[in-house]
């Protein structure tokens, strides 16, 4: 068998693709993963763990051409929906939520993608490349955890061996030291493997040309530019036809040319771009990993891996996101900017939502549900300590008083801003982590902030007020447009109980 040498640059490319396989092996094998204990003191029988119900399988809310909603997919967006999305932290209550309105976007924006897959969006240059790169990205993860995750074990055995040799290591510490080891090992033999399969030959005759153009490059390019390094814009502008083709690695089926080379440099951050490529031994260092890429493409193409209806439907979700995200920035390419007179127009009428600095500090008590909620205000009322309840109720104990604007509460800073200091403020719901829980909020400091006046400093601010406005609005208005060409079902029974502040 041929051993190939692996460089820093191609262990860097595959590294990221066993991580991966690593990552999910760890996952599967996690229940089965005894205690760290040392083998005496283990217990001769475990109580099996309670078994977690399983999640309950989706329900479809909504239908439009080949696409369906689930009532998971609309509990996740609301979750997005309701959670403060404002960066300016302007002073304005936000609307309502309601699940029937958030659906009816969720549809437009379904029926936005199908109409832009009915046009040109998808043959953009610049889309396309970027849905090939995922694409290809995946289809390599795919086919590395379908070819070495079921290799990828390791035994009692081999840990404790390790943990003996060893003594600092945790038992988790040691079970990955020995699987990055495995998988670095099964990655060279399969590479390897491919490497002869596909019968890949170096064209070494080509790598001093291709020292030449690097360097012309690098050292002459036809236009100023900032930075000592090759930009993506000179591979397509300043290298010819014949020089893109020239062609440094055949295999079977297919190849690597100095475009392909070139991709592969330009991938990577400038400082981490190796520093001899002004030699034929580091032009082939960087080839072996533009070569990696399309090696293993070949293999998952051969084994019908791009077939995997997972796979399918992963590139499918991708296109949508990224189309939606095209036709959305090219929208908001037809608002015009405010002028100066408009933007003090806007300020003369809105300028409560410009005040600076309102706060209010708070202290908080997380509470599991609204029973414990109510429990710790019944006990609050009757005198109890604020910081002796929170540590005997509290989800996070170690919370410190804190402040909190306008725009890190949401829809949830009217109730909050009608307390006064020392007022217990609750049960009430709040943003917590990833999710809404309940609350009991004890008001320290209320600070009204200042009323401030036009100027200059401010008028960037505004400007940017508008201009999110008229994004919003003017997507909202092109996508009931695009509904109207549709036909699309609403399963209203469906979603009659999903209230976004009572999502699990």
């Amino acid at each position: 068998m041929i051993k190939l040498s692996f460089n820093k640059l191609t262990l860097i490319f595959i590294g990221l693709l066993i991580a991966f396989c690593t990552l999910c092996i760890a996952k599967a094998q996690a229940p089965r993963v005894r205690t760290g204990r040392p083998a005496a003191s283990r217990p001769a029988a475990v109580k099996p763990a309670e078994v977690t119900p399983a999640q309950k399988p989706p329900t479809i809310v909504a239908s439009i051409g080949n696409y369906t909603i689930t009532d998971q997919e609309l509990e996740k967006r609301l979750m997005m929906e309701i959670r403060p999305n404002n960066y300016g932290n302007y002073n304005e209550e936000p609307e309502p939520v309601k699940t029937d309105k958030v659906l009816v976007k969720m549809i437009a924006e379904k029926a936005i993608v199908s109409e832009g897959r009915k046009g040109d969006y998808l043959k953009d240059e610049s889309l396309s490349s970027l849905i090939q790169r995922y694409r290809d990205e995946q289809l390599v993860q795919l086919l590395l955890q379908k070819q070495l995750q079921p290799r990828l074990t390791v035994t009692e055995a081999e840990i404790e061996k390790r943990m003996k040799a060893d003594p600092k290591l945790t038992r988790a510490r040691a079970e990955a030291t020995i699987k990055n080891l495995k998988a670095r090992m099964l990655f060279s033999q399969y590479y390897n493997y491919i490497y002869q399969k596909f019968h890949a030959k170096k064209l070494t005759e080509n790598f001093t040309k291709a020292v030449e153009i690097h360097q012309r490059l690098l050292t002459q390019p036809k236009k100023p530019r900032t930075g000592a390094f090759i930009r993506i814009t000179q591979t397509k502008e300043e290298l010819t036809q014949e020089e893109k083709d020239m062609v440094l690695v055949t295999f079977d089926k297919g190849k690597v040319t100095l475009k392909d080379w070139f991709d592969a440099l330009c991938e990577m951050s400038p400082p981490s771009r190796p520093k001899d490529l002004d030699t034929v031994k580091g032009v082939e260092q960087l080839l072996d990993r533009a070569l990696s890429k399309p090696l293993l493409l070949a293999e998952a193409l051969l084994l019908g891996v791009d077939k995997d209806k997972d796979f399918l439907q992963k590139i499918r979700d991708y296109e949508d996101s990224r189309l939606l995200s095209k036709v959305r920035s090219d929208k908001y390419k037809e608002i015009k900017q405010p002028t100066t007179e408009e933007i003090m127009i806007y300020f003369g009428k809105n300028r409560e939502i410009f005040r600076k600095d309102k706060t209010l500090k708070i202290d908080v008590i997380w509470c599991q549900d609204l029973k414990t909620a109510r429990q710790a205000k019944a006990e609050l009322d009757g005198g109890k300590d604020f910081e002796a309840l929170k540590q005997k109720l509290s989800l996070e104990k170690t919370t410190k008083p804190h402040n909190i604007y306008p725009g890190s509460e949401g829809l949830f800073w009217k109730d909050l801003w009608k307390g006064d200091p020392n007022d217990i403020i609750g049960p009430i719901k709040g943003f917590q982590r990833s999710g809404v829980n309940w609350r009991i909020v004890k008001i320290l400091e209320k600070n009204p902030g200042e009323l401030i006046g036009y100027s200059k400093d401010i008028e960037s601010r505004v400007k940017e007020k508008m201009m999110s406005d008229q994004r919003e609005a003017v997507f909202e208005q092109y996508g009931n447009e695009v509904l109207k060409k549709y036909t699309y079902q609403i399963y209203a029974d469906k979603i009659k109980n999903i209230d976004p502040l009572n999502i699990p």
